[in-house]
């Protein structure tokens, strides 16, 4: 592929990221001004959140698609996109798997983030009182099934 195709795809893919924004700040209705302050609640938060993983990750996908769909067959441009693309998809169900088996504890709502260029894992729980023995709880749940270092989980309580 030469150079000025590459260029081109880049600038397209870079367009078509810039109005992603604005759209989503358009249709959610963000208004940048405002100086807001309050407090999100818990289950605010949690919806709130999966909405946007949700919206993130399937416009990275798209951006891998594209990048996949416009690479040569067997060049490392290709295969780095597919990788990126299996990697995703792995720490999403890893984040899904890990909110499930926290949720089943009897915690009200959890939020799971794998870094995707780390081992940091952050656990965010909706719940009135963390105990030190519900937070040993969590982390045997994701030592469980991520092996990190229990200095790369981050517990953080919503009430």
């Amino acid at each position: 592929m030469s150079k000025k195709k590459k260029i081109i795809i880049l600038s397209c893919m870079i367009a078509l990221l810039a109005v992603t924004a604005v759209f989503n700040f358009v249709l959610t209705g963000i208004n940048l001004d405002q100086d807001d302050t309050t407090p999100v609640s818990g289950a605010n938060y949690f919806s709130q959140y999966r909405m946007e993983r949700m919206s993130t990750r399937n416009e990275e996908l798209l951006q891998l698609d594209s990048i996949i769909a416009a690479a040569e067959q067997g060049s490392q441009e290709k295969a780095d996109a597919l990788s990126m693309k299996l990697e995703l998809t792995e720490i999403t169900e890893r984040e899904l798997l890990l909110e499930s088996l926290i949720k089943a504890q009897g915690f009200e709502d959890t939020v799971v983030t794998i870094g995707l260029d780390s081992d940091n894992v952050n656990v965010i729980v909706q719940t009135d009182e963390l105990t030190q023995v519900d937070a040993i709880r969590i982390y045997s749940i994701v030592n469980s099934e991520i092996a990190t270092p229990s200095e790369n989980v981050k517990i953080i309580p919503i009430s």
